[in-house]
């Protein structure tokens, strides 16, 4: 062999380096303590899910499955697994950290569960300039998203309804495609009610046409109470493949609220797009998502219609009535809870609220729904804090699903919980009714209740799910993994980080993390892998976020997710969870 061949074949072989990492020695040991003669039956199998993995109510027939699933592998034997098809068995689809089902109850009323919520559900890109579309909604409602928020808007020659975000440079979409797009995969991933709120900028003959519209697209799926006046609202299992609508009628066609929609949207037209565009860039270098506070309305804080005079057949299709904060958030807290109802509060307000109103909120919470939208400044569509609103029983965290980020990747890893369905049950804290300083506060200094222990053993896949160069020209990637927690104050701090595996497409770290939790109920896991790189930005290479309160105890395979939050094919770690 040439000199020059032996080198072309050296680095061919660097590239594509161990592929597949060596088992650890410890799951050897677990192995051969749970086997007999080299060889794992069914009943051993069982026996390590009960009392290795904590799967108390595991049963033969769960094990039989697992043996099923791996007969297709030549390392299958028939009277029982050999070590290579049980180390098979631990990275796959069979022993995920999380349940795949829907486990919680789901008999309480829905002002007791977290909603899985979109905002500007409509949007393609920032708040500013991008189209408005129907798919959007579609990949939301695949992704499990239960709440679509659409801008109702009149068009141009003020006889038809269009959705986009008014006083600003967004392209429109036809109501009716919004509508289809949800009646069509309303259910796609989920069985469980989809809630549709609509901001209303309509006089009252669109209004009849949207209550026309909405009867006749959605017919029998369309949930309409009995009674406008319900001291509390249906349970998610009684609504299931159900659609509801919740909004509140403005009381006129504000010709205020037209001529200032008119206005903004004027101020935009005499820019042109290359200054759109410039302003957009500028932001994005700058890391800042703000514009004045001033231009942004969100529309439900401007003065509205007794419902009274409401279009009756618009009024007749609202399930979840909204209300407002025109007389103050007191008042409103304060007001009569014999009808269930609906609140908004930007981010903002809320962060200003709980310092006062605090209690009151999470108590308003226990009976009403609660939604919190960004602040109407991130134009980039960028996100925020979401366990602020889930700590003081938020229902309703808004989220823009349309960019990438960590709050965003917090809120898909919160909504894995329940099987994915998008409403997971609140924590009976706060749902406790007492004294006011029985009102779970989560700015309140917390004693530990748990410490979770995270061992982080290897990784694989990679050199399927990204090309060979994707890293690195001339060597493999040099993994490294940040681990930390999201949740309340007491349980945010600082992340932890795995040592750097140097020329390794299938890194073994062998490393152990421990997290002291003072709510586990609310906290978040969150997972990044890295390749490192000495000379410029670490490159991405998987995130996952995991609800502590589902993670499974012993070993798991955790898939790994894109900057979008898009599963990989292959590529997944292999870690351990204990909780003392």
């Amino acid at each position: 062999m040439s000199k020059q061949a032996f080198q072309i074949c050296f680095l061919f072989k660097r590239i594509f380096k161990l592929r597949v990492a060596e088992p650890p020695e410890e799951i050897e040991q677990l192995f051969d303590q749970f086997s007999e003669n080299g060889t794992m039956s069914v009943d051993n199998l069982l026996k390590f899910m009960i009392y290795y993995q904590k799967e108390e109510t595991a049963k033969k027939e769960d094990a039989q499955e697992i043996f099923n699933s791996l007969r297709h592998l030549n390392i299958f034997q028939r009277k029982g697994l050999h070590f290579d098809a049980f180390f098979r068995y631990l990275y796959g689809d069979h022993n995920l950290p999380i349940p795949n089902k829907v486990h919680h109850d789901m008999d309480f009323p829905l002002a007791h569960y977290f909603l899985y919520t979109g905002h500007n559900s409509y949007l393609t890109g920032n708040q500013l300039s991008s189209d408005s579309s129907s798919k959007p909604i579609i990949k939301a409602l695949r992704r499990g998203v239960r709440v679509i928020e659409l801008d109702l808007w009149p068009n141009s020659e003020k006889n038809d309804v269009e959705v986009c975000h008014g006083g600003t440079l967004t392209a429109p979409v036809d109501l009716n495609k919004c509508l289809h797009a949800i009646r069509d995969h309303a259910f796609d991933a989920s069985e469980y009610p989809v809630v549709i709120t609509f901001e209303d900028h309509l006089p009252p003959n669109l209004q009849d046409k949207v209550a026309k519209m909405v009867a006749k697209t959605f017919g029998t799926m369309l949930y309409r109470p009995e009674s406008e006046n319900l001291e509390e609202f249906p349970s998610p299992n009684s609504l299931k493949r159900k659609i509801l609508i919740s909004t509140k009628p403005p009381k006129e066609y504000l010709q205020t609220q037209d001529s200032k929609g008119k206005g903004n949207a004027q101020m935009l037209k005499t820019s042109s797009k290359k200054e759109v565009a410039q302003t957009e860039r500028l932001y994005s270098r700058t890391g800042s998502d703000t514009i004045d506070e001033g231009q942004v309305d969100e529309g439900e804080l401007i003065e509205e219609e007794d419902e009274e005079n409401a279009v009756p057949e618009y009024r007749n299709l609202i399930a979840i009535h909204a209300t407002k904060l025109k007389d103050g958030l007191a008042k409103v807290l304060g007001s009569d809870q014999s009808k269930a109802k609906r609140l908004s509060m930007s981010e903002q307000q809320l962060e200003n609220a709980i310092y006062i109103h605090g209690s009151e909120i999470v108590r308003f919470t226990q009976r009403n729904l609660l939604r919190i939208y960004p602040k109407g400044t991130r134009i980039l569509s960028t996100n925020y804090d979401p366990h602020v609103g889930w700590g003081h029983g938020a229902q309703m965290v808004a989220f823009n699903m349309q960019g990438t980020g960590k709050y965003l990747w917090i809120m898909q890893g919160m909504f894995r919980a329940n099987g994915g369905c998008g409403y997971v049950k609140k924590p009976e804290f706060l749902l406790k009714n007492g004294l006011q300083s029985d009102v779970f506060d989560p700015n309140e200094p917390w004693h530990v209740q748990t410490h979770l222990k995270v061992k982080i053993y290897q990784g694989e896949g990679w050199h399927l799910d990204f090309g060979r160069t994707a890293f690195d020209q001339c060597s493999p990637p040099d993994f490294f993994i940040k681990l930390g927690i999201a949740g309340v104050p007491a349980d945010t701090y600082r992340r932890e980080k795995s040592r750097v595996v140097v020329d390794q497409w299938a890194p073994v770290w062998n490393e152990e993390f421990t997290f002291p939790l003072a709510v586990p109920e609310l906290a978040v896991l969150r997972i990044e892998v890295f390749d490192y790189d000495q000379a410029k930005t670490n490159d991405f290479a998987g995130q996952t976020c995991l609800p502590v309160s589902e993670l499974k105890s012993g070993i798991r395979a955790v898939p790994l997710h894109d900057e979008k939050g898009d599963q990989y094919r292959h590529t997944r770690l292999l870690m351990r969870f204990q909780f003392d």
